[in-house]
């Protein structure tokens, strides 16, 4: 590497020469080589006449005028920085070092004495002693070379300590010259395995101060004897692995960390979360796992997206690390799961407090794609010692008690209790059976009556399923649907329904009832890539008429415009389906917003019509707007003859529900057809 200086006239470096022949008249007669050697203008601004030999120089004006400089490797560049620095920092320092040098471009090995000399402009030079130019063999030369080229940090220690050797390497690295051995590394313990170690030969990463700050070497410290004084020392070899060890540091972080939120991820739970676990046994102390599920985030990500969809987990890791204190730990599981370990618990209050202070922090709204959205969630707790004393009996005991809270409704927490073991044996089954009750069609369609507000009569039915299970029969949708959809099966489910449906449909009309039948979509179906071809198939194969099926979705499907969504809703309306929003007014739906989508029906959920004392302002709402935009209006779960005449002065155009009739099963429906056909005969 070349100075940015190289070039400098000749009668500067004279000037140069001539001050210091003033200064070195008693070294010129010397018989040693002895010369100044410029590190700024990278020339030999003095040198006695036996140095001309060394040099091979016919005289001292030739060798003046050299560029040392001139294609010099960066290894010896770098070398002649840090003498300079060295001798910046302490001019007193001295090095005794083999060099070889190339004086008109042959090798010269000499064994230098190296002192630093401030020129007269204040510039730091080097005086260079050449204390024996005889024949060096080459095995100690070719050692002396490597020992000064390699980037291996090598230091010789007295037993105590002191340094009595660095390579420029080494010299490079430490933050002054004269740094003991036990104020170069960061932690006492590692001098502590040295001078406890029974080896002559130690090897150990540690992390150790250094001129550019900490790092991580490996380090490699045999014991030996001084070749001076032949009193032991330690030579220690070392290597920066900073970089490696960053690399380490960050895959170990990556392993066990949620890539996602930056949490703790299972892999950390299993060690991290049962160390300190076994911590707070150890000292008597409770503590308790809190395992938290969001409720319905499936439909976040189905409607909205899934960028949406991790935005939102990123949002929920960052309010729940909120909530724990410097010695709890939150973590990711994967999906929408989250465990918060804390302890010691003091306060028999404690636990419910954390989780309030969770639910009320969560209901804040998130802003998702344009939208303000609250989480709710299904809590399980559990705590030891009293569930458990191990993390994977905690957590599946904490797992639990979620499952209990969420079939409880969701937005609740439950406390294990030994009871609930029964309850995930019985999911569990539930779980296999379903798998069983697909292939072995144990599934039929029940059919609820539509009918006209003003009227009573039947204009269409809505399509229900039933599992009709070989040994506890009849067994209701609530029960296996959500289960359905966490297995995946529900889209397999909604298909057999349609077809169902359809088949139905048909028969129907062959006798005379054309009836509008509509059939439940899940979100999770829209996110198949096949749902319009696969629904289109299912109605042509049975020979059905798409204008009189009516497709129902929840208000979640149109959360966040999704335009995928969007489109297959247009599809489908455009093969004929009609599309009707079903439970409304309980979702995230406005109704200001529904002209944007092909919506022909909205279905006002029960829980409007059981309330109807209270809820009129809302059903009287969502009717006028319907009749603006031309919906069709059906309300959901009449029971009383109250109800039905209310809603006929809101000008309600159909309901569905128990005081009319029940689901009822295919058979059955065909005669209440004909039943009714001959009372309006």
């Amino acid at each position: 590497m070349k100075s940015a200086l190289v070039t400098i006239p000749v009668t500067c470096r004279a000037d140069v020469a001539s001050s210091l022949e003033h200064r070195l008249r008693d070294l010129t007669l010397l018989n040693q080589a002895v010369w100044v050697y410029d590190f700024d203008h990278e020339c030999v601004p003095w040198a006695n006449a036996a140095s001309l030999g060394v040099w091979q120089a016919s005289n001292l004006k030739e060798l003046q005028s050299r560029d040392l400089g001139k294609d010099v490797t960066d290894t010896v560049a770098n070398r002649l920085r840090q003498y300079k620095a060295d001798f910046e920092r302490d001019e007193s320092v001295q090095f005794r070092e083999i060099w070889t040098l190339y004086p008109e471009g042959g090798p010269k090995t000499v064994e230098v004495i190296f002192n630093g000399f401030r020129l007269d402009c204040g510039r730091m030079a080097m005086l260079c002693e050449a204390v024996s130019d005889e024949k060096l063999e080459a095995e100690s030369m070719r050692s002396a070379e490597a020992l000064l080229h390699t980037s291996v940090m090598i230091t010789l220690y007295s037993a105590s300590g002191e340094p009595l050797y660095r390579n420029p390497a080494a010299r490079s690295m430490v933050r002054k010259a004269d740094e003991v051995l036990r104020d170069h590394f960061v932690s006492d313990a590692t001098i502590r395995l040295l001078e406890s170690a029974s080896d002559d030969e130690i090897k150990v990463v540690a992390n150790v101060h250094s001129a550019n700050g900490q790092k991580w070497h490996d380090i490699t410290a045999r014991r030996c004897h001084d070749a001076v004084s032949g009193e032991h020392a330690w030579l220690i070899s070392e290597v920066d692995v900073s970089r490696l060890k960053a690399t380490e540091e960050h895959a170990q972080f990556l392993a066990e960390h949620d890539t996602l939120t930056g949490l703790a991820n299972r892999n950390f739970v299993s060690v991290g979360f049962q160390n300190r676990i076994d911590q707070m046994l150890a000292k008597g102390e409770t503590g308790a796992l809190i395992f938290i599920d969001l409720d319905h985030f499936k439909d976040i990500n189905d409607t909205l997206g899934h960028d949406s969809g991790d935005k939102l987990l990123i949002e929920v890791a960052g309010r729940l690390k909120t909530i724990v204190k410097e010695d709890e730990s939150v973590a990711r599981l994967g999906g929408d799961e989250f465990l918060l370990l804390l302890g010691p618990i003091k306060d028999s209050n404690y636990i419910q407090n954390v989780v309030k202070e969770m639910q009320e922090l969560l209901c804040i709204p998130f802003a998702l794609h344009g939208r303000d959205m609250s989480v709710t969630t299904s809590t399980g707790i559990s705590v030891f010692p009293e569930n458990g004393r191990q993390i994977g009996d905690l957590m599946r005991h904490a797992d639990l008690a979620m499952y209990h809270a969420k079939g409880n409704g969701r937005n609740d927490f439950a406390f294990f209790s030994e009871d609930l073991s029964e309850a995930v044996v019985a999911r569990i089954n539930l779980e296999s059976e379903l798998v069983i009750a697909i292939k072995e069609e144990q599934f039929e369609t029940y059919f609820q009556p539509r009918v006209d507000v003003q009227t009573n009569v039947i204009t269409g039915a809505e399509a229900l399923v039933r599992w009709n299970h070989p040994t506890k029969g009849l067994v209701p949708p609530d029960t296996f649907i959500p289960a359905c959809e966490a297995t995946g099966l529900i889209s397999e489910l909604c298909k057999f329904v349609l077809g169902q449906a359809v088949r139905a449909q048909c028969d129907w009309a062959k006798q005379g009832f054309d009836l509008l039948i509509s059939v439940n979509l899940s979100p999770v179906q829209f996110g198949d890539d096949t749902l319009v071809e696969d629904l289109v198939n299912i109605v042509q194969e049975n020979e059905g008429s798409p204008e009189l099926l009516e497709l129902e979705i929840t208000e979640s499907v149109l959360l966040g415009h999704d335009k995928q969504t969007i489109e297959k809703l247009n599809a489908l309306v455009d093969h004929g389906f009609r599309i009707a929003i079903d439970d409304f007014g309980t979702g995230y739906s406005n109704l200001a917003y529904l002209h944007r989508y092909p919506i022909r029906c909205l279905k006002i959920d029960r829980s409007f019509i059981m309330q109807l004392e209270t809820a009129k302002p809302i059903v009287e709402l969502i009717v006028s707007m319907a009749k603006l935009f031309d919906f069709d209006v059906v309300a959901e779960g009449v029971e009383t003859q109250q109800q039905l005449d209310s809603l006929r002065s809101y000008y309600c155009q159909e309901y569905q529900g128990y005081l009319f009739q029940r689901p009822i099963d295919f058979m059955s429906f065909t005669a209440l057809l004909e039943s009714q056909r001959i009372l309006c005969a």
